[in-house]
């Protein structure tokens, strides 16, 4: 069993079709599904959730109607533009990834500049694919790594060393990816990162996907036993061996609990003597060497 996802990434499917229900241009849709980004990043956040990774626009999304494609764009550039300066504030640092040639250099350059502004945030990794795909992004890696050993064959190249030249690095492998929307396929999204993730997949529309939806689908993960290719004899005999180290543990702290005492005290009295050692060096050397 699993106790809580350290990396989730989601494919915010199902704008479209949101709007289509209500009558509405698809724009309305995916102005609300933007809207709704913001409410999943924070209970991502309140969740402990270390990394997110959503899919924001495919390298296949460009085979949509070109007037779809630029509100796509221009919510992208508002998000980045409104949302800086909260996700500073709530300690969020921001990545883009996938291929940015496409974009205009004023994209280009909000972009850099929201991933400097939020470089210093250390509660979560916020990673948003834009024109990204997965195929892509197993060829550039490939080919960055020609690049960075010119004189080396394809055939020295290997999977731990393919993995630095990936959009993702230095992000952990996803452990749970959700889908919504009702659709199960993962589109060409993080095809070789998500090798051992376990897959959920919605009927929600991603407009509607809340903070309830997000806790289904972490307590489904919870249920999930992730082998990585061993046996489920291995796997929980891996857990007793855990559970009976840990116990052992436990049991001789509480057998001996003069000896934590004791061991406390000599620390507390080293810290003392180190403490004094240091005042005493401070009043006989010149202030420039402390």
């Amino acid at each position: 069993m699993n106790s809580h996802p350290n990396h989730i990434v989601i494919i915010m499917d199902g704008n479209g079709r949101w709007s289509k229900k209500r009558l509405m241009p698809r724009s309305v849709g995916h102005l609300m599904g933007a809207s709704n980004l913001r409410t999943v990043v924070k209970s991502c956040v309140q969740k402990k959730v270390k990394h997110l990774t959503v899919f924001a626009f495919s390298t296949e999304n460009w085979r949509r109607p070109p007037e779809e494609v630029a509100t796509l764009f221009d919510l992208f550039v508002r998000y980045l533009k409104t949302e800086i300066a909260e996700l500073q504030e709530q300690g969020i640092r921001l990545r883009v990834i996938g291929d940015q040639s496409a974009f205009t250099p004023e994209l280009q350059e909000q972009i850099n500049l929201s991933q400097r502004l939020t470089a210093q945030g250390t509660v979560m990794d916020l990673t948003v694919a834009i024109n990204y795909g997965g195929r892509w992004d197993i060829l550039q890696a490939t080919r960055a790594w020609q690049n960075a050993h010119p004189y080396e064959s394809l055939e020295q190249l290997t999977p731990e060393g393919l993995e630095p030249y990936l959009c993702t690095h230095p992000l952990p492998e996803p452990d749970l990816l959700i889908r919504t929307g009702g659709e199960s396929r993962l589109s060409n999204f993080l095809i070789w990162q998500c090798a051992y993730t376990e897959l959920y997949f919605s009927e929600v529309l991603w407009p509607e996907f809340d903070d309830h939806e997000l806790q289904t689908a972490i307590d489904w993960y919870a249920q999930r036993v992730r082998r990585f290719g061993k046996t489920d004899e291995q796997i929980k005999g891996s857990l007793a061996l855990k559970r009976d180290s840990k116990a052992s543990v436990v049991s001789a702290q509480a057998s001996h609990p003069s000896n934590s005492a004791s061991s406390t005290n000599v620390n507390n009295a080293n810290n003392a003597n180190n403490a004094n050692n240091a005042t005493n060096s401070n009043t006989t050397r010149p202030l420039f060497l402390k």
